[in-house]
Parts: C-alpha cells; sequence; structure tokens
C-alpha cells in the first residue's frame, strides 16, 4: 500500500452539512523535515551517512532488477534461489498468488516509473522500448482484475506519467508519443468486461483474451470478492479516463465504489471483507484495516487528494471515525465484528496494515500512527522481518515474509511528516536486514519462516516498484531528484500520478450519489492537508515522547487496560460451563453451548471455531452466559498461546533412498517427551497402526513395538492416542491429518493440546503432521516397506545422522548397486586422481558435517533447519514437483562404484567420510566419488554446504 507523495488536491463547494466557506491548501508533507531534522539534541543523521545509504538503496534495486532482466525477463517474476523465470504454466501452481501473472512481464512494467525516481533514466527509456516492443496484452490466460489493476495497469499509467515528464524537459524520451498510454487503454478495455454485474462490482478474476462469461473464459462464475479487490480501482481508472477523456472507465470505479458504501454497516459505519458481487450481502462480516480491506479505504482520501470530490473525504472520514472507534486499540489494530463492533474478531494482525501509519499521516493523525509504526517496528527487531501475522502478544501465527514494502511506506512518510532522524535509522535497519537475510546470488528471496531464516523462491513485483522507492526516497535530498515527487500521489503499488489530473477531462459529475453521512464530531472532517509545523510546535522530542513507553512492548506484556468485554460483564455470576473445562467431544458440553447459542464449526484446516449467535440462545440470561463462555474462550486461547507455544519440529526421513534429504515440517505436542531438550531426537522405523485412529488398544502391538507409531487424527483426544500405543510399546507416535490436501504450506502450524488432564505418565514424542506431508510418508511404506524416520526439534545434516557409524547395509538395494559396483571396478584406477581432489575438497570444508560443540548449532540447521530449502539448480530440479516424492519407484541409472582405494569399504558399507564428500560435491559422468552412486543418490553436482539439506518437494 501507498500513501500520497503530496497533499494537493481539487477545490468544491462543501456539503450541506458544512456551512463555513473553505479552502483546500497545498501543505506539503516536507515542512516539517528541514525544521526537525537540525533540531538540537535530534541526533540527526549526517548528509554522508544519508547518501551512503541511498547509493546502497540503489546498489540492491541494480542487483535486483539487473538479475530478473538477465535470468528472467520477459517471464513476469525472478526466480531467485534457481536463476529463471517464473512463467505460469511452467511452475506447479501457487493458487491464489499466481492470479497475479498473465505472462505480460510484470515486474518489468511495475518497475518502470521506479526507474526515474532512482534517477536511472537511460535505464527508463531502454525498459519502455522493451515493453512497447515485446508485450502482449492479449493473452489467454486468467488474471486477477484487482493485482492486473494495480500492478500493470497502475505501471503502465506511472510510465507515461513520468515518460511525458521527461520529454517535456527536453533531453530523454522525444521519441515517445504515448504508446504505454495506449496499451494502458487496451487493458482498461479488457478488464471492464469483469464490470457486468448488477451490482456493479467487479468479479475478482477476467480472462484477458476472453473476458468473464465467454465459454472460454474459464472464468465468471464466482460470487465473492473481497471489499479492497473492488474499492481499490479509482485511481488508475480515472485516471485512465482523464489521460484519455474517456469517461467509461471512471464511472465503472465509480460505481463499485458507491455500491460499497451504500452496503456499509449503517450502525457501525464498518465494512466486511468480503461481499457477494451479485446481491451485495457480506460473506464474511468482520472488519479491519489489513488484507482484504486495506486500500479501499486508502483509496477513499486518495481520490479526493486526486480528483477533488469532497464526497470521497467525507466517506473516508466516516469510516476512520469507526476504525478509531472500533478497531484502533493502540498500539493494536484488532478485527472486529460489523454487527457486534465491540466482540474482536480474531486475536491476530497481518502484515499488511502496516500502511495504515502511513495513511494516517496523510489524514493528519500522526500521534497513533507513530503508536502502531513503533509496535511494528519492535516485531521487526524481534524476528528481523514482519511476519505475514502475529499475535496480540507478538508471536509469530503465520511466518512467511514476502519482502512486502508497507512497512518501508509507513516509515517514509512518517520521516516527512515529523523529521525525526529516527526513521532514517529504521530505514537504515530495513536495508541491513535485506543485505543480511534476504540477499541471494540472483536477486534478493521471500522469507518462508521468519524464525528459521528459510526464504522461499520468489521475488515479487511489487518488491521492485514499491520497497526501492520508498527506501531511496527515505534518504534522497530534494536536489538528488530529477522532478519535483510533490506533483504526484502514489497509488497503492507506488505508481505515480499527476496531481494536476484533478482539472483535466473532468467528464464525470464531482459530487457522487451518497445517502446519510454519520453525525460525526465536525473536528474530525479535516479539509486541509496536514502542516506538520503546526502538528509540531517547536517541539522536535514530539515523536520520541510517543514511542518510549512502546520500546518494551515486544519482550514484555503489552500494556493495555482491561477490555471493553470485562468491563461490560463486570465480575458477575459464573458460566454454568468454564472454557477450561469444555471438550468438544463432549455430549453434554455441546448440549449447554446449543443452549447458550455458541455453535461449533469445523474448519478444513481441522481447527474447530466457536460462533455465538445470542438471538439462537434460549433465553436472554443463557445469551448472556454465552457471552462470558466466549469470552473466557478467548482469553483462554490467548494464554495458551502465549505459555504454550511451541515452535515447528521435524519428521526427517532417513533411510534409503531419501538419507535425510526430506524434511517434513510437523506440529508440536503440548504433552510427552520435549523434542528441544533432546537433541538427538528419537530415530526408528515406522509402523502404521490397528485401529488406525488409535482411539483402543492396540490390535497389533508386534509390528508397533520399538516403532514409530503411524495413526490418524480423529475420533479421540490426541493424549488418548499417545497412552494407547505408548501401551503397545511404540518409541513415538506420528499423528496425520484426515483432512485431506491440508498442508504445512498453507495452514498455520498445528499444536496437539492435552486432554485437560495430568499428561505426565506421556513420555514418547508425538508429532502432529498435515495430510500432504503424511501421505509422503505413507507413499514410501507403500514403495519402500521399511522406513526409518528421525523426530527431532530442528533437522540434522546428514553427517550428523551418520557420524560415527557404518552406513547400514539396509539403505543400499544390495542387488542393484552389487552389480553397479562389479561393473565400475575396473574403471577407479583411471579416476583415482579425481577422487583424490574430491577427497582434499572434502577436507577443506568437512567441519559442515561435523557434530556442533556444546551450545552451537550446526550451519545447515541454522540456516533452514524445518523448512525445505531450494536446491540449487544443477542439482536436485523440483520445477515439476508437487505433492510427490522424486526419486520413488525411479531407479536411476548405474553410477560409479566408491574408489577409496585399499581403503574403501566392501560394497554396501560406505563409510560417513565417502558419505560426507556427496554432500561436498560430486560431478556429473565422474567418479570423484563412487559412493554417490552407490548411496543411491546418483549424479549431484556441486553441492554448496548452504544446501545439505538440499529438498525434494516444495
Amino acid at each position: 500500500m501507498s500513501g500520497a507523495a503530496g497533499c494537493r488536491g481539487g477545490g468544491g463547494e462543501r456539503g450541506p452539512r458544512w456551512r463555513r466557506p473553505w479552502k483546500l491548501l497545498a501543505l506539503g508533507l516536507l515542512s516539517a523535515s528541514s525544521v526537525l531534522a537540525a533540531a538540537p539534541g535530534a541526533g540527526a543523521m549526517s548528509k554522508e551517512e544519508k547518501r551512503r545509504l541511498g547509493n546502497q538503496v540503489l546498489e540492491m534495486f541494480d542487483h535486483a532488477y539487473s538479475n530478473y532482466m538477465d535470468h528472467a525477463y520477459p517471464a513476469d517474476e525472478l526466480m531467485p534461489l534457481t536463476c529463471r523465470g517464473r512463467v505460469r504454466g511452467q511452475e506447479p501452481s501457487r493458487g491464489d498468488v499466481d492470479d497475479a501473472l498473465g505472462k505480460f512481464s510484470l515486474t518489468l512494467i511495475d518497475t518502470l516509473d521506479t526507474l526515474v525516481v532512482l534517477n536511472k533514466t537511460k535505464e527508463f527509456e531502454e525498459a519502455v522500448k522493451k515493453v512497447i516492443k515485446d508485450v502482449n496484452l492479449d493473452n489467454d490466460i486468467v488474471v486477477s482484475v484487482f493485482e492486473t489493476n494495480i500492478r500493470v495497469l497502475g505501471g503502465l499509467l506511472g510510465g507515461h506519467s513520468v515518460a511525458i515528464m521527461l520529454k517535456d524537459k527536453g533531453e530523454y524520451m522525444q521519441w515517445y508519443n504515448g504508446e504505454l498510454l495506449h496499451m494502458a487503454k487496451e487493458l482498461g478495455y479488457k478488464l471492464l468486461p469483469a464490470f457486468n454485474t448488477t451490482s456493479g462490482l467487479p468479479y475478482p478474476r477476467v480472462n484477458l483474451k476472453f473476458g468473464v462469461r465467454h465459454p472460454e473464459a474459464r472464468t465468471g462464475t464466482e460470487t465473492d470478492t473481497c471489499t479492497a479487490c473492488a474499492g481499490t480501482l479509482i485511481l488508475e481508472f480515472a485516471a485512465l479516463s482523464r489521460f484519455t477523456g474517456t469517461s467509461i472507465f471512471e464511472e465503472y470505479a465509480r460505481k463499485a465504489l458507491d455500491f460499497i458504501w451504500e452496503k456499509r454497516q449503517r450502525s457501525s459505519n464498518l465494512v466486511g471483507v468480503t461481499i457477494n458481487i451479485h446481491t451485495g450481502d457480506w460473506v464474511r462480516k468482520d472488519s479491519g484495516v489489513g488484507a482484504g480491506i486495506d486500500s479501499y479505504y486508502e483509496y477513499l482520501l486518495k481520490a479526493y487528494v486526486l480528483l477533488g470530490d469532497d464526497s470521497f473525504l467525507e466517506r473516508f472520514n466516516t469510516h476512520y471515525d469507526a476504525i478509531m472507534k472500533y478497531i484502533s486499540q493502540p498500539p493494536l489494530l484488532l478485527d472486529v465484528h460489523i454487527h457486534k463492533p465491540m466482540l474482536n474478531a480474531r486475536t491476530w494482525m497481518d502484515s499488511l496494515l502496516a500502511f495504515f501509519p502511513g495513511l494516517q499521516v496523510l489524514k493528519g493523525d500522526i500521534r497513533p500512527a507513530i503508536e502502531t509504526h513503533e509496535m511494528l517496528y519492535q516485531v521487526i527487531k524481534k524476528h528481523n522481518f514482519l511476519p505475514e501475522a502475529f499475535t496480540t502478544d507478538f508471536r509469530v501465527h503465520w511466518a512467511q515474509h514476502p519482502l512486502r514494502p508497507e512497512f518501508a511506506e509507513s516509515t517514509y512518510f512518517l520521516y516527512k511528516a515529523t523529521g525525526d532522524p529516527y526513521y532514517l535509522e529504521v530505514g537504515k535497519t530495513l536495508i541491513e536486514n535485506l543485505n543480511k537475510y534476504a540477499r541471494v546470488p540472483c536477486g534478493f528471496a521471500a522469507m518462508k519462516d521468519v524464525r528459521t531464516g528459510s526464504h522461499e523462491d520468489r521475488m515479487d513485483s511489487f518488491f521492485l516498484a514499491e520497497m526501492f522507492k520508498y527506501l531511496y526516497l527515505l534518504f534522497a535530498d530534494k536536489e538528488d531528484m530529477i522532478f519535483d515527487i510533490e506533483d504526484y500521489i502514489f497509488t497503492t503499488e507506488a505508481h505515480l500520478l499527476p496531481l494536476w489530473l484533478s482539472t483535466t477531462n473532468q467528464t464525470i459529475s464531482k459530487k457522487n450519489t451518497t445517502t446519510e453521512y454519520t453525525e460525526l464530531d465536525d473536528s474530525n472532517f479535516d479539509w486541509t492537508c496536514p502542516n506538520t509545523q503546526i502538528l509540531f510546535p517547536n517541539d522536535p522530542m514530539f515523536a520520541q515522547s510517543i514511542r518510549e513507553p512502546l520500546k518494551n512492548v515486544v519482550d514484555k506484556s503489552c500494556p493495555r487496560s482491561i477490555s471493553r468485554a470485562e468491563e461490560s460483564l463486570g465480575s458477575g455470576p459464573k458460566p454454568p460451563l468454564r472454557a477450561r473445562d469444555f471438550m468438544a467431544s463432549n455430549p453434554e458440553h455441546l448440549e449447554i453451548l446449543k443452549k447458550m447459542g455458541v455453535s461449533l464449526i469445523h474448519l478444513k484446516d481441522g481447527r474447530v471455531q466457536l460462533v455465538q449467535h445470542a438471538v439462537q440462545a434460549a433465553s436472554s440470561l443463557d445469551a448472556e452466559d454465552g457471552l462470558r463462555f466466549m469470552q473466557e474462550m478467548i482469553e483462554l486461547s490467548s494464554q495458551q498461546q502465549k505459555e504454550q507455544q511451541l515452535p515447528p519440529r521435524a519428521v526427517q526421513i532417513v533411510s534409503h533412498p531419501f538419507f535425510g534429504r526430506v524434511v517434513l515440517t510437523a506440529g508440536p505436542a503440548q504433552f510427552g517427551m520435549d523434542l528441544s531438550k533432546h537433541k538427538s531426537g528419537t530415530r526408528g522405523f515406522v509402523a502404521t497402526i490397528k485401529p488406525y485412529n488409535g482411539c483402543s488398544e492396540i490390535t497389533n502391538p508386534e509390528a508397533v513395538k520399538e516403532k514409530i507409531a503411524l495413526m490418524q487424527r480423529g475420533q479421540c483426544m490426541f493424549a488418548e492416542k499417545a497412552r494407547n500405543i505408548q501401551k503397545a510399546g511404540a518409541i513415538g507416535g506420528i499423528v496425520i491429518d484426515d483432512n485431506e490436501g491440508s498442508s504445512s504450506d498453507t495452514a498455520p502450524l498445528f499444536q496437539m493440546a492435552g486432554d485437560g488432564k495430568n499428561t505426565d505418565d506421556i513420555t514418547i514424542p508425538m508429532l502432529f503432521l498435515f495430510n500432504k506431508e503424511g501421505n509422503i510418508i505413507l507413499d514410501a511404506i507403500r514403495e519402500y516397506e521399511a522406513v526409518e524416520v528421525l523426530l527431532s526439534d530442528k533437522a540434522k545434516d546428514r553427517a550428523t545422522i551418520f557420524k560415527g557409524k557404518m552406513i547400514p547395509n539396509y539403505i543400499i538395494d544390495s542387488k542393484l548397486e552389487m552389480e553397479n559396483m562389479d561393473q565400475k571396478l575396473s574403471e577407479n584406477d583411471s579416476h583415482q586422481q579425481n577422487s583424490e581432489e574430491a577427497s582434499s575438497a572434502s577436507q577443506d570444508v568437512g567441519t559442515v558435517g561435523e557434530e556442533p560443540e556444546e551450545g552451537e548449532s550446526s550451519d545447515v540447521s541454522d540456516s533452514d533447519p524445518l523448512s525445505l530449502a531450494q536446491a540449487d539448480s544443477d542439482s536436485v530440479s523440483t520445477s515439476d514437483q508437487d505433492s510427490s516424492i522424486p526419486g520413488l519407484g525411479e531407479a536411476g541409472p548405474p553410477e560409479p562404484a566408491c574408489t577409496q582405494g585399499d581403503e574403501q569399504p566392501q560394497r554396501g558399507q560406505c563409510s560417513i567420510e565417502c558419505y560426507q564428500a556427496h554432500d561436498l560435491g560430486c560431478s556429473d559422468g565422474s567418479s570423484e566419488d563412487g559412493c554417490c552412486a552407490a548411496l543411491g543418490f546418483g549424479s549431484v553436482c556441486q553441492v554448496s554446504e548452504a544446501w545439505l539439506l538440499s529438498p525434494l518437494l516444495k
């Protein structure tokens, strides 16, 4: 999301609620910078340091942009771990994320105006020529209307805006004749079929070639869209209309905004996350300022700034008043129910809300902006990046971080509003973290898990479009820019639209037909952009005084007053059922819940959700009991998360032909052996129990004894399963989710809770695998019968797994490998020199495979202990993998045998040194390390120490 670069808008007459005459003042956000940055005691960053950091941002951009152009273009995005382009249909589907890809060189278009902001005018001119020459918008592909609008249409319009600016200056782009605008208009017409609904809300997806309802479109059956998806169109569509004089685009975008406004919840003035595009009914009735709604609010305010239509400001201020009344719980921003705004809808926040402090700066409400921004910064300092979602007590909820720019955006706007050099230091931290943790040889890679530092083969186009733009502007002085950034407003993708559009081709009536504006405190309706010299009169320490109480907000309990629910409940009578006593499998408890109007919903990811409908309660007293029960459950859940949140565990398949290369992310149990205190973990062969659910006495104890038991989730408590397999002699247990298709890639970490009783009698480790990961083990059993796994707190490198041991005979398929070795023994002499060189290389970096000393951890485990990191492109290809395991049921071609001379162990007993040499690199087609073949690895080229745990699936 992006804020406005400038604070200017068109004029207009005030609505009927306001009788005083008014004038919109163009007071830029930069007014305080020079005053406060030089204030005594403010700790201003030197001009040399600012220039150094600005140059560092330029170098980082060059690293990302050049790698995209060299390794990915004309593909939509760069895959920075494998150094290739992401082409839709040629890589495994990532679901909705791929809807942004349309085979239209997305990253290049999204980056156009960034090149000009960073003073790379020659590169910009070359890029525009490439877009005009190479990009095809008439592809038979289904794309997201929202993403295509903000990234591609916005990118073309932003490119056009700076192109005509450069042309007017007379040095560059003299040949330009509006080609990008012609492409933008073509794309605009391709998006219009999505608006063919009775409500005027667009379908979420459209086929660029066939539209929506065409038989070959493969879309048009959707019924829902998110509020932001339908409400984040007005800037790009209005700009397209103003640039071209074709009013239809602005008309369609206004109609969608009008419909959402009319469907707001009138008592709370909030909107939900998801709406039915045909009926206008709210599908998801929770409301916040993060994912699904965020840029709807942003575009209401910016539409006023760009277009000068005061009805957009009236709407924004109405919503903003509701946000600050219900959602804002400083420094937190928590989702609520639109019909019951005093009741929180969830106990976690998503990272997209990081744009909101920047929007509050544009609004002029600086104090809560500083508070929320500081809270987010403390989370970043704890995890290096902002997790995709985190709880109210600042624990990781979703661990991914796709290099989102929203926090950098808010940092930039807070610096421009306050001039406080503290925000320059924040920007410096962002730069350092990106270079230290996300930078890879072919660009910058998204974080798959901020807790472990593992990477994802992904560099989204918005990283180039937004992140570098905001970071450069943060450190740039006015003389560093070739144009005045205050003459433009930023779209939500940080594309530049000129403010003079407000007076150009005004084919639309300024005043929207809206009704029933809620009477609010008139002081909330600011009709000027914030004058920072008034906001901070002679007080350069203002921002610091607001931040100071929040310095330890993450490491300590968040200082919160009594909650609204607690305040309303007081110390009244307790409900007949306490949350701590509730058991979902107890029929009596379920009957009590029903009486209180509380219902159970079993979610697809296996969790159980409780929802209360007071109107369904047996009486008003029962409804009150239900409300108390729900509040207790929320508090209990929060307490359990705080006290018992455990990190993910690892299930590592160590038998042939995996040898530790497959590491599955597993959920921990809140009972049984604590694997974090048993560094060696629990290792054993797996066995499927009977009955498979493990809810009664095990009938095949002889098969389970001294094994790790596999069982299915459901029908009884996890602790009961654990007791039954422990009684049968199992040394550990793995519970596999019974929800088809569930995966750790898409579902949050699952923890197995106890049964409310004392679980000290359970001494074996228990881990939970989602359905996709569990099927990997089950498939391996079907293929190889004997499957051995290691249950541990962190994945081990293979040299550690087999350290000090001869590799067992069972690892090798005796017949195949013996024949192979007999065949190749005669070739050993000719490759003796290569073997010695490989042995020497092994000794040079052999510490990678050594057991870490106490208090230390191996490089491999630290780099990515639990996630399946990407392999080098020359090692194991994963481009065509999904949930299948490469190599299962596939015998590789004969490979060279071990060539360690007289010291080489007999067939079937390769030493750990030979095994270790595989990790350090084998050359394709050679016998540098015959054990690579003898162990069933085939030819694996140059596996560096960073990829010892190279995965076989994503």
